[in-house]
């Protein structure tokens, strides 16, 4: 009897933990990947920024600049189906340059207009500015965090390419999450026109930035969790969370990489951003900005910040 009584026991536990990693996998699939509102990151500390950078992200002058532009919207249907959607303005004068601006997590095309003015009023540069999938315009009912959307930056760079001509020079210059996709898409084979790309606040791969933030914020282990988040991340948004990998991508990376990252980012780690460029096989650039927190570095120290990006593409 009390034979019985043990095994009722480790199957009611093991049934209960069971049904807890099954539901926490769709509680936190829904909180982070399936697209829509994200409460859970307001108020967040870690994404807290200075009074300075709040100004200019919600009144800076580079909101009227985007407001003023005639931009061309471009649509692309993705290798899945999804309709995607980008915004292009030529540059002030005929040029063979091109940077396409990635944004972050939870973020949209037009705001990369804060890099997108001083790559078109300074650089003189053509500029596009793509939707994520499952962001602005963009269709998908996921988030693919840079690893779907690598493919689709790709396949961007080809059309622009066949609509601005064969001698386009291409530059990718992602921010956080975008960051992340620019990255992700150097272990690819690119198309010939990319020459360089700037990664601003990227994190390594999706399984560590979640594992991190599942510590952080809800003081839980990665495993096994995070590992059955995976396979339904898999069943429903096409990738897994280990196999979208930014440093296993800057390993095989041919073209020049400049990382830039603030020193005082907790919301990604600075860590990552170092480990990525030390791993990195092309020619690489590390700029790190002092009390800069994440996606920060440009308006906390811009001039330094477009020096060293004029130089690095120089």
């Amino acid at each position: 009897m009390r034979k019985i009584r043990w095994k009722k026991v480790v199957f009611l536990l093991v049934t209960i933990i069971i049904v807890f990693q099954i539901a926490g996998s769709f509680f936190f699939y829904d909180l982070a990947i399936k697209r829509g509102p994200k409460d859970f990151l307001t108020g967040n500390a870690d994404l807290k920024v200075s009074a300075e950078t709040m100004e200019v992200f919600l009144n800076g002058d580079w909101l009227d600049w985007v407001d003023q532009q005639e931009f061309e919207e471009i649509h692309m249907t993705s290798k899945d189906d999804l309709d995607l959607m980008g915004y292009f303005l030529p540059a002030q004068k005929p040029t063979d340059k091109l940077v396409i601006l990635t944004h972050g997590y939870l973020g949209n095309a037009k705001q990369m207009g804060l890099y997108g003015q001083f790559y078109y009023e300074e650089l003189g540069y053509n500029i596009f500015m793509p939707n994520a999938r499952g962001h602005g315009k963009s269709g998908g009912d996921y988030y693919g965090f840079g690893w779907p959307d690598r493919l689709d930056l790709i396949d961007w760079t080809k059309l622009l390419g066949e609509k601005l001509g064969a001698d386009t020079e291409v530059i990718y210059h992602g921010l956080s999450m975008g960051a992340a996709t620019v990255l992700m898409a150097s272990g690819e084979l690119l198309p010939e026109q990319v020459k360089a790309i700037i990664a601003d606040s990227p994190y390594q791969s999706v399984y560590q930035l979640f594992a991190y933030q599942l510590d952080r914020m809800f003081h839980l282990p990665a495993f096994p969790l995070l590992d059955n988040m995976s396979l339904l991340t898999n069943a429903r948004a096409g990738y897994s969370l280990k196999e979208a990998d930014a440093l296993s991508a800057v390993k095989r990376a041919t073209v020049p990489i400049l990382y830039i990252h603030g020193k005082a980012d907790t919301f990604v780690p600075t860590e990552m951003a170092k480990e990525l460029y030390e791993e990195t096989k092309s020619d690489t650039a590390l700029f790190l900005v002092d009390n800069a927190n994440h996606g920060e570095a440009f308006v906390m120290d811009q001039e330094a910040y477009k020096m060293k990006v004029k130089s690095f593409l120089q």
